[in-house]
């Protein structure tokens, strides 16, 4: 599937940022099992969950309620925010079958290294996560997006192995829930950069026309929470995206 619906927990509820921006939050809904049941009904077989509150203060603190959607459900899930221990991602790998490491990933490299050695490429996703500096060049930043760094994404990627990435979450800040169309010449660099690495695109996304062009650029998939939320997406094309390979 191409389009991947995102599903951002806060508190036990679904809610959105705007630019990353803990204090300018959005209510969607007070379950997020519904949402969940809702994009399976149109044909999910992946969602993509992130644990705000995880994000801000480095643990799981919603894993009850992932664990609750993955009983209802039985859908795919790949899950982050808060993820920066061995046992914390042993954790989520027994409800999940993704977790994606975003602040490890940059402050510890040679971990998340033996962690994709130990759990397989396909069970790990890097997310990194980027503002872009006055040069237009995507900076990194971690911890729930509250800590900026002066590692740009191409030195973040070129930290690891090449041969063993499967995957790389990457979220211009900028863009995430303004719903002012995604960052593509971000992407067409990243894809074109590395070929062998399967790009998830994260962040601005309003319509079909932006999904439409994302695909244009090469990336893997889409990961969408707030167009889809609002209803910017009818139905039908949400279906369409959703069963696309």
């Amino acid at each position: 599937m191409f389009l991947l619906p995102s599903i951002d927990i806060r508190d036990g509820k679904c809610v959105r940022l705007f630019q990353g921006d803990f204090e300018k939050t959005t209510l969607y809904s007070s379950s997020p099992l519904e949402v969940a049941i809702n994009y399976k009904s149109l044909g999910a077989t992946w969602i993509h969950i992130v644990d705000l509150d995880g994000a801000l203060n480095g643990s799981l603190n919603n894993l009850e309620l992932v664990q609750s959607i993955k009983d209802n459900t039985d859908i795919n899930i790949q899950l982050g925010g808060g993820i920066r221990s061995t046992e914390t991602l042993e954790k989520a790998l027994d409800i999940v079958e993704r977790v994606v490491i975003g602040s490890k990933s940059i402050s510890d490299p040679q971990l998340v290294n033996s962690w994709i050695d130990r759990f397989s490429p396909e069970s790990i996703i890097l997310a990194l996560d980027v503002r872009l500096d006055i040069n237009d060049t995507p900076m990194v930043s971690t911890h729930g997006w509250k800590k900026n760094t002066d590692i740009s994404l191409w030195d973040a990627i070129e930290s690891y192995n090449k041969n063993k990435i499967k995957y790389i979450l990457c979220t211009d800040i900028s863009k995430d829930g303004a719903l002012a169309g995604p960052n593509l010449n971000l992407y067409k660099k990243c894809v074109e950069y590395w070929p062998s690495i399967k790009f998830q695109a994260s962040g601005g996304i309003r319509d079909e026309k932006d999904i439409k062009s994302l695909i244009d650029t090469g990336v893997y998939q889409a990961i969408s929470g707030k167009a889809l939320l609002e209803g910017n997406i009818n139905k039908k094309e949400i279906i369409k995206y959703l069963l696309k390979e």
